[in-house]
């Protein structure tokens, strides 16, 4: 009788990678879940199903020791600095932490001369703006230092499967909203503050700044999804978009979750919050995830949007 497969996800404490865990914890696997040290300790109470490990992912000594002991069959590379906007103020950390730990997790792997399968996901951003919906071909063109990262991360992915042999999937993931997301993300901090303003205990305006932006919005729940997918059925250097193919106007998603609020709250235009470069349009084709692994989105933006503010509504 074979073994279990061994999973391990880096990043488990964080957005996605919690997310992850609810899917591959129902699963017959050994989960493994590395957390930064001194980050996610209150996410890793939650999971005690999972084998947690505290590992500094830009330590690459450190990195290579746990991989060759624990020889994962399959790998999550969630870990990352997620946030564009904040990565002009930061990009020390964003570089180091989306390329250099990359490069560090892609090193273990091949010094110890595993077959594990790697998803590491990217993102949208290193695409040029474009007015139609971008597949995996359509050219690149960074315009801040997450999405740079991004694609070196790309590069880095690559590079490992070409030269290395290690069977690396790119997910180019649009933009994913949903339950346990940040609050320095547009839709999160929106729940956040309707739930504040229902609770007493800010007042009853919501600030807002550009909200024609066009984005391609998919459920958290239906990304992780799709990284699974993508381990079971993905062919190694292949980048796939992860998104739903359709564009909703941001004004959208702030007219929903001021809808479903308990109480009056009145949207007020800030023009310091207006950025002069917001990308008009971002939408994602997702042809070739749809034909050769299968994946389509299933949630309802509905849905999405009720589950987020009631997650705030709990008090998170």
């Amino acid at each position: 009788m074979s073994r279990p497969a061994t999973v391990l996800i880096t990043g488990a404490a964080g957005f996605a990678g919690s997310h992850l865990l609810d899917v591959l914890l129902a699963r017959d696997c050994r989960t493994i879940a590395w957390r930064r040290p001194g980050i996610g300790a209150d996410v890793q109470e939650q999971y005690p199903q999972a084998e947690w490990l505290e590992i500094e992912l830009l330590d690459q000594d450190e990195v290579r020791r746990a991989i060759a002991n624990l020889s994962p069959d399959v790998l999550y590379h969630l870990a990352g600095a997620p946030h564009a906007g904040q990565s002009w103020g930061n990009s020390t950390d964003t570089l180091a932490i989306n390329v250099l730990a990359t490069h560090h997790v892609l090193e273990g792997i091949r010094l110890a001369r595993l077959p594990t399968r790697v998803i590491i996901p990217s993102s949208a951003y290193v695409y040029r703006p474009a007015d139609h919906p971008l597949d995996e071909d359509d050219p690149l063109e960074p315009a801040n230092p997450y999405a740079i990262s991004k694609i070196a991360t790309e590069l880095a992915a690559r590079r490992a499967t070409i030269h290395d042999g290690i069977p690396v999937v790119v997910a180019r993931s649009f933009n994913h909203l949903g339950p346990r997301q940040d609050a320095s993300f547009f839709g999160s901090g929106v729940a956040r503050q309707i739930a504040q303003i229902e609770a007493g205990t800010l007042e009853p305006v919501i600030r807002v700044g550009n909200l024609d932006a066009r984005r391609d919005f998919t459920d958290v729940r239906d990304t992780v999804r799709a990284y699974v997918a993508l381990a079971e059925r993905g062919k190694p250097g292949r980048i796939y978009n992860v998104c739903s193919g359709q564009a909703r106007v941001v004004r959208e998603l702030l007219e929903g979750l001021t809808g479903l609020s308990r109480v009056p709250v009145t949207v007020e235009p800030d023009p310091s919050r207006f950025r002069p470069n917001d990308t008009p349009l971002l939408l994602g084709n997702p042809s070739r995830i749809n034909a050769e692994v299968g994946w389509t989105p299933g949630i309802p933006f509905a849905q999405t949007l009720k589950d987020l503010l009631d997650y705030w509504r709990k008090g998170r």
